[in-house]
């Protein structure tokens, strides 16, 4: 073979770190990985070819850019999930033999698979299916990848009972390779890639939950069973997260909310909350404290219709892209001025406002603005409704009725920068006060179907990769993650047991003003058009609140507790004095309870703490002769006895707000 022949054999491998090396076609990552050693080889579970993930064992026919994929990384922990998710599979076909398997991804810290049985499975049936997938996983079985011609797949699978999956197949583009994983006698429909045998998966799993699923998750359409579980590294990880699952369960702010008389939910009023007393305790401080930070830094607050035109919608964009998540109602109009209530079937539509923002822009073009006047930052407790899915809807996390600490910037273009600053500055302030000490910072880049020019989000990622390097922030990318707008920064803070939640948002807008005709007077006399800086920072009041009940356990600081303290008695004869010392705390503005009951004080005690109540002033006749108070807090079994007035004077300094 001549040296030409022989250099049209090659191919050009790129690593990750910009350095080359030539192999044969049809090199596999595998062999690529042992050239370069052989623990590389061990470690490694997959390859990346160009944009793509490949097997280990799939041929390489082309000049690539490659970088191995290793099992103790965040891609290696995908793929375990995957894999356990097939394992899982054949587990339950082997035990359940006439079983349709359907679809089973990849979710946030674990997999599902969705199966067709005539009698759906239950949570006693997951240990036995857990028992036989270690067992499948020691066998060590390569999963192996096989192109059927899509004809041959169809029948196969209908021949085989596998309704579901031949429609999957039938529903494919038709240009799409039809991709088989088989993993011993067993096989799936599956794009891939897979590690190389069911071993390198291991042992961290385990199965969590069973729950009904409609098949394409259309409600005409039949109902599977969808089991779920959760997958990991190592055992050490799989134990920390399902302590962390157990510490979350406990933490629920559903049965929290029950056992501190909060709020409740119920059928005739789906996804909005009943706030109880106490509940509205918590709402009231948080709005208060977030009103109180927001006058602070230089915002004037508005109140706008909670029920608008859909002709205002039309022409913010709205209509078009969000009414399927709007509540419209038709708003009648009568024949004439005299006939009031008589209608005459001629109805334009109102929706429920979603959002405040085009209201916002209704407030800025009343009257001229001068280029002088900007910024203007404008500040709304809005209430908006959504038309969420039932099956979305979660406690206070996820809700159909909502109130958003909403806000807008309206501002030049060269102000951009220090608003966005300024406002990434308030948002840590607020976080921290609240508790919440590590933030993430996201850039969400343009969406793929969005509004405007390219050169205009071209200005709007400027401005806000600006105000981040000014301000010394870092942060993560998110291409094709930005809002139908603009780009926008996500906030993304750490609770108490390591949970992420996106709360707050900075999203900057060149095309609302445009849409809607809000202009200014700029120094030469003309017309422009501001920038509309949309934010929010705890994003709505009630997923926030929801949020602080977790993290904190319903042990919320003195300032948000809805009783800060109660006075309890131990014997009848202290009600006098203890009644004395309800009125003092009263009068200096404590959130403060009396319990005379006849019941013994540890079960008072019990009750209370369930309740969460963070301090307790315990008086008896000792007590009330020597005017003291016996203080326990919430957590603690010890007990200080101190001077009423100083414990009265210190505990009103610990119940103050943060601003």
């Amino acid at each position: 073979m001549s040296i030409a022949e022989k250099q049209m054999d090659q191919i050009t491998v790129i690593f990750p770190d910009g350095s080359e090396r030539s192999f044969d076609k049809g090199v596999s990552g595998l062999e690529i990985a042992e050239s370069i050693a052989k623990s590389l080889a061990k470690a490694s579970v997959a390859v990346q070819v160009g944009d793509e993930l490949w097997d280990l064992s799939r041929p390489i026919n082309g000049d690539s850019s490659v970088n191995l994929i290793k099992r103790d990384g965040d891609e290696g922990l995908e793929l375990i999930r995957h894999d356990t998710a097939h394992v899982m599979a054949q587990a339950v076909q082997e035990l359940f033999p006439g079983t349709q398997v359907t679809i089973g991804p990849n979710i946030e810290n674990g997999f599902f698979y969705d199966f067709g049985r005539k009698e759906p499975f239950s949570t006693d049936d997951l240990e036995i299916i857990e028992k036989r997938m270690h067992d499948i996983i020691n066998r060590g079985d390569a999963f192996v990848r096989e192109v059927w011609d899509r004809n041959t797949a169809i029948a196969y699978f209908k021949d085989k009972g596998e309704d579901f999956k031949a429609e999957l197949i039938e529903d494919l583009p038709g240009d799409e390779d039809i991709s088989i994983y088989r993993q011993g006698e067993w096989l799936d429909l599956c794009r891939g890639p897979h590690m190389p045998t069911t071993k390198h998966i291991g042992h961290a799993f385990k199965l969590t939950k069973v729950a009904g699923a409609y098949w394409r998750g259309d409600s005409s359409k039949a109902m599977l069973t969808r089991i779920y579980g959760t997958a990991w590294r190592d055992e050490k990880e799989l134990a920390a997260y399902l302590e962390m699952v157990e510490e979350a369960e406990k933490r629920d702010h559903r049965k929290l909310g029950r056992e501190m008389n909060l709020f409740h939910m119920q059928e005739e009023a789906q996804g909005s909350v009943f706030w109880h007393p106490k509940g509205y305790v918590i709402y009231n401080e948080m709005e208060g404290y977030i009103r109180r930070r927001l006058r602070g830094a230089g915002y004037s607050e508005v109140k706008t219709p909670m029920l608008i035109d859909n002709k205002l919608w039309e022409k913010s964009g709205h209509w078009g892209k969000f009414r399927e998540n709007m509540f419209v109602v038709p708003d009648e109009v009568p024949n004439t001025e005299e006939d009031g209530p008589v209608l005459s079937g001629k109805a334009r539509l109102m929706a429920l406002k979603p959002m405040n923002c085009p209201a916002h822009v209704q407030i800025f073009r009343q009257g001229i603005t001068s280029y002088r006047d900007l910024p203007i930052r404008m500040a709304e407790f809005g209430c908006c409704h959504r038309n969420e899915a039932h099956g979305a809807l979660h406690g206070l996390m996820r809700v159909r009725q909502m109130t958003q600490d909403d806000a807008h910037i309206f501002c030049r273009e060269d102000q951009v920068t220090s608003e966005s600053v300024a406002f990434c500055e308030l948002l840590h302030n607020v976080y921290k006060d609240l508790g919440f000490e590590g933030v993430e910072i996201k850039l969400a880049l343009r969406p793929d179907v969005r509004a405007g020019e390219d050169e205009v989000w071209d200005r709007a990622e400027k401005g806000l990769r600006d105000a981040l390097e000014q301000a010394g922030l870092e942060y993560e990318e998110l291409p094709n993650e930005g809002a139908f707008y603009g780009p926008k920064l996500e906030f993304h803070l750490k609770d108490a047991i390591g949970r992420t939640w996106q709360c707050g948002t900075l999203q900057l807008d060149f095309v609302l003003p445009e849409r809607l005709d809000a202009s200014y007077i700029g120094e030469d006399g003309s017309k422009h058009r501001p920038v509309m800086l949309h934010r929010a920072i705890l994003g709505t009041l009630e997923r926030f609140i929801g949020i602080m009940i977790e993290s904190y356990g319903g042990k919320l600081p003195l300032w948000l507790a809805p009783v800060q303290c109660v006075i309890a008695t131990i014997t009848g004869d202290a009600d006098e004095y203890a009644r004395k010392l309800y009125q003092k705390m009263f009068d200096a503005g404590l959130r403060v309870e009396l319990d005379t009951r006849n019941e013994k004080i540890n079960y008072k005690v019990r009750e209370h703490s369930v309740a969460k109540v963070p301090v307790m002033f315990v008086v008896g006749n000792r007590e009330a002769e020597e005017g003291t108070v016996a203080i326990r807090r919430l957590g603690s079994r010890d007990q200080e006895v101190v001077d009423f007035e100083k414990a009265l004077e210190s505990l009103a300094q610990s119940c103050k707000a943060p601003y």
